[in-house]
């Protein structure tokens, strides 16, 4: 997915002059391409991510569009005064590529994980904030976000995720996507947890559960209308994503769903990671199955939800 992301910029780069890119002490070939081609456009700032925030801003001022590319939890929590104050608060067209987020780095422990970024991001005004689920949804997204007005964070995933998207959908920021259908339960996903669900509803299907699912690829602003919409049609909701349960997507939708003040009680409950620091090394797929962040129990918890008898889903 970063990949695809990086290579969008060079191909919106070479027929857009106001597009910039900068990294910080990113590898020697990232976007070499692009380094060769419009060298006057690229630059590789030093390991001091509070200054490539700064110089994005002041460039996005005069005109530019700038994508800032690091790791996420460099960009959330160290960069976030730069952030409110350079970019936030002048509504500039910066563009926040954001690597590794929730549990990608796994193996570099609490320090690298990005568990609590869309939190952080959600509570600044003007901040858009978007996780694709693949590198094609990546594609639909990136032509957007050249005219997109207003600072913009991009969650990453891992790379190399399967693709689960369908262009027969269409794809535009602060909009919801139905992927299916359902009457018995709302699996709401953000980012590469849309895989999980679709995998869910498959088995919730063979035990007669019709699952719908929606995938909010726009963090913020939410769909709102798409999201009450589909809530009124149910008694139950789950939200899953690779993030702490508290202000992330599951935050929003909860948030959402209390101020609707529906006549009928929803049964709710917000699959991530619990308020906690990881306290285990490993790979993201480890600590997703750690965290109950997968296919099994989604299944599981639906079914509590609904008050079924609970079995042991394959």
């Amino acid at each position: 997915m970063r990949k695809t992301c990086l290579d969008q910029v060079y191909e919106l780069a070479k027929n857009d002059p106001r597009i910039f890119f900068i990294g910080s002490d990113l590898g020697y070939e990232t976007l070499k391409q692009f380094k060769n081609e419009m060298p006057d456009r690229f630059l590789m700032e030093g390991v001091s991510e509070a200054n490539l925030v700064g110089i994005s801003a002041g460039l996005a001022m005069e005109g530019k569009i700038v994508y800032a590319n690091t790791i996420a939890t460099f960009l959330s929590r160290r960069c976030f005064e730069q952030i409110v104050l350079d970019m936030a608060l002048h509504q500039v067209n910066v563009r926040l590529i954001a690597n590794g987020g929730g549990l990608v780095y796994a193996p570099l422990g609490p320090t690298h994980l990005a568990i609590d970024d869309l939190a952080i991001l959600r509570a600044v005004p003007n901040m858009t904030i978007v996780a694709p689920c693949d590198a094609e949804e990546m594609k639909r997204l990136m032509v957007q976000t050249v005219d997109h007005q207003g600072p913009m964070y991009i969650r990453l995933a891992k790379g190399g995720d399967p693709i689960v998207s369908t262009d027969h959908i269409p794809f535009k920021i602060g909009k919801a996507m139905p992927i299916r259908e359902g009457k018995d339960v709302l699996l709401i996903t953000t980012g590469i947890t849309l895989g999980l669900a679709i995998k869910a509803a498959d088995i919730l299907a063979k035990e007669g559960i019709e699952a719908a699912i929606l995938h909010m690829p726009t963090v913020k602003p939410l769909d709102t209308e798409t999201l009450l919409h589909y809530v009124s049609q149910t008694t139950v909701v789950l939200t899953v994503e690779e993030h702490s349960i508290i202000g992330g997507l599951g935050s929003a939708v909860a948030e959402t769903i209390a101020e609707a003040n529906f006549n009928t009680v929803k049964r709710f409950k917000r699959i991530g990671i619990p308020d906690v620091f990881a306290d285990r090394y490993g790979s993201q797929e480890d600590l997703l199955s750690y965290y109950g962040i997968d296919v099994q129990n989604i299944c599981v918890d639906t079914k509590q939800l609904l008050g079924l008898q609970l079995r042991t889903f394959v």
